[in-house]
C-alpha cells in the first residue's frame, strides 16, 4: 500500500502530518504530530443514511482508545469527515501530543487537522481517489 496523499502542516508551533491511502474501496488516514507522535486512538467510520429520514449521508463510528489518551476528537472528526464526503468506510488512526497543552493550542490543532482533512477529502472526491502528491 502506498500513501496517495501526504500533507504536512503546523499547529501550535508543532508539526502535523496526515497520510491517506486506499485499501480497496476504503480509506486509511494516519494522523500524527506534536512533540511525541504516537497511536492513541483508532476510529472506524461506516457510511449510512441519516436516521432523520432526510436522505442525507451520515456515519456510524466505532472507537478504540489507548487508556489515558485524548486523540479521539481528532481521529473521530477526521474519519467521519472522510466517510461522509467520500461515502466509503474510513479508518483514522494516530495521535498528537504536546506536554501541558493549553485550551488555545487544542483549538488550533483541531482547526488545523480539520482543514487538512477537508482539503484532502475534497481533492480525493474530485480526483476519483487517484494518486496525488
Amino acid at each position: 500500500m502506498d500513501w496517495l496523499i501526504t500533507k504536512l502542516g503546523e499547529a501550535a508551533g508543532f508539526p502535523v502530518e496526515m497520510n491517506v491511502a486506499r485499501a480497496g474501496e476504503d480509506i486509511l488516514v494516519f494522523l500524527q504530530g506534536g512533540r511525541k507522535p504516537h497511536i492513541g486512538c483508532t476510529v472506524l467510520a461506516v457510511p449510512r443514511q441519516s436516521l432523520t429520514g432526510s436522505g442525507a449521508m451520515s456515519t456510524t463510528s466505532s472507537v478504540l482508545n489507548v487508556t489515558g489518551h485524548k486523540d479521539e476528537v481528532l481521529c473521530r472528526r477526521t474519519a467521519e469527515m472522510f466517510c461522509s464526503m467520500l461515502g466509503t468506510v474510513t479508518v483514522c488512526t494516530g495521535g498528537f501530543h504536546i506536554d501541558n497543552i493549553s485550551e488555545d493550542q487544542i483549538r488550533e490543532v483541531s482547526a488545523a487537522v480539520e482543514k487538512m482533512g477537508h482539503e484532502i477529502a475534497l481533492a480525493l472526491s474530485t480526483s476519483g481517489c487517484k494518486e496525488e502528491s
